[in-house]
């Protein structure tokens, strides 16, 4: 068996996530970390609170850490780490490439720069059951629009000014494809994002990375790389998230169980749409966890 953890982007969050795992020495390691005033808004909310991208960020990373770290307590590791978009952040702190206490600095930092960078009326839209070619053919002609993330062979997001994107969506109606507009704040991973890139940048310098004890499958690349980390990560906000690129590449490398980590299950319907043929879990609290333990250890 080769494993896999995926870590859970923005958007995933909710009120009230890892609170149950509050009490897990393992758990309170990482979530001490997290500012008391971040906490209180992770396990109590409001809601509005928890899903502004400031707070939202560095709560996700903590409570997503935290619970691969209680999975780790209980013999379950990985060989390969990845995360959609700010889960990346996660996979690097769970193989010790950045410390819990960096991370958590940098996705703040992070936040607080993507929140001020995107222009009003942008966006992303998801469009379903359509090859990437179709909707790169259909786009390539519209201003200020381009593809986001590359998801599952049934998902594929973009992202832009919101006319383009609307112009778009009519296009591939046109075409028989159906698609949903995204409770996003903006246009992230797009050319928007230039100079919020180089902003991110400045910021990375300052960052001590160590070597990875896990492989990590990045976003920019759709696989393993051996470039500088911090211009991996710098190119992300920006760039085209490769998830779809990212699954293929563990399973061509003999990856054959993938553990989704952290809240929801997103990750884990996209792995399913790009091969049901792997074994996915999704592991979030006690009882996700007990069960992943005891088929693992089976």
């Amino acid at each position: 068996m080769k494993i896999a953890f995926l870590f859970a982007g923005q958007g995933a969050q909710y009120v009230g996530m890892g609170k149950e795992l509050a009490g897990s020495s393992a758990f309170k390691e990482v979530f001490e970390y997290l500012p008391s005033n971040l906490q209180k808004i992770c396990f109590e909310g409001p809601a509005e609170d928890l899903n502004n991208t400031l707070n939202a960020q560095p709560c996700l990373v903590a409570v997503s850490l935290g619970i691969a770290k209680v999975l780790k307590s209980h013999g379950i590791d990985c060989e390969y780490a990845a995360g959609l978009s700010l889960g990346e952040y996660t996979a690097l702190a769970y193989s010790d490439a950045l410390s819990v206490k960096d991370v958590l600095e940098l996705v703040r930092k992070r936040s607080e720069i993507m929140s001020n960078a995107v222009p009003k009326n942008t966006g992303m839209a998801a469009i379903f059951s359509c090859e990437a070619k179709v909707i790169e053919d259909v786009i390539k002609n519209i201003k200020n629009v381009e593809i986001a993330n590359y998801n599952s062979p049934k998902q594929i997001v973009i992202t832009g000014s919101m006319e383009g994107i609307d112009e778009a969506i009519l296009k591939l109606k046109d075409l028989g494809y159906k698609s949903k507009k995204l409770n996003v704040s903006g246009a992230f991973h797009s050319s928007y994002l230039n100079k919020a890139s180089e902003e991110l940048f400045t910021v990375l310098k300052e960052v001590d990375f160590k070597q990875p004890n896990k492989k990590i499958v990045f976003n920019t690349v759709g696989k393993t790389s051996d470039e500088d980390v911090k211009i991996l990560l710098k190119n992300q906000i920006k760039s085209s998230v490769k998830f779809m690129q990212s699954v293929e590449f563990m399973i061509e490398n003999g990856v054959d169980t993938f553990i989704e980590i952290g809240p929801g299950k997103v990750l884990s319907g996209l792995v399913k749409q790009i091969n049901p043929d792997v074994n996915i879990y999704s592991v979030e609290n006690l009882e996700s966890i007990g069960k992943v333990v005891e088929l693992l250890n089976e």
